[in-house]
């Protein structure tokens, strides 16, 4: 009896990290970002079809873009393309797929200006 309690414990405490690790991103998400010292927030719709990432995002400051990317195991990496003061740049984000209570993080890069911050994803409801 004792080894079959404890294998139902065993099982039943490893089945939120399986849930983690068999995460998918599609969905819609309120993604706040810290770069730089800047809050900022947005909305992406987001997709996943085998290990690639398609959508849109859109924030109050910026129009519809298109967002494309790539999972890789337990990593995903998507980006898109929009203007900050007039000049073109590229946002990209890098997360583990760790999704908990319908939320998971990872950093941000905004391209060409170098700078970096990390943003929050949660699942709109």
């Amino acid at each position: 009896m004792k080894i079959l309690l404890l294998s139902a414990l065993l099982v039943s405490s490893a089945l939120p990290s399986l849930a983690a690790d068999n995460a998918t991103l599609t969905g819609k998400w309120k993604i706040h970002n810290s770069i730089a010292g800047n809050e900022s927030d947005s909305e992406c719709t987001l997709t996943q079809t085998d290990d690639a990432i398609s959508g849109t995002c859109t924030s109050g400051e910026m129009k519809e873009v298109q967002v494309t990317g790539k999972v890789d195991g337990t990593k995903a990496n998507w980006s898109y393309e929009s203007e900050y003061d007039g000049s073109p740049i590229t946002v990209k984000y890098s997360a583990k797929l760790n999704v908990i209570d319908g939320k998971f993080a990872g950093t941000v890069y905004v391209d060409p200006y170098g700078v970096d911050g990390d943003f929050t994803a949660a699942a709109e409801k």
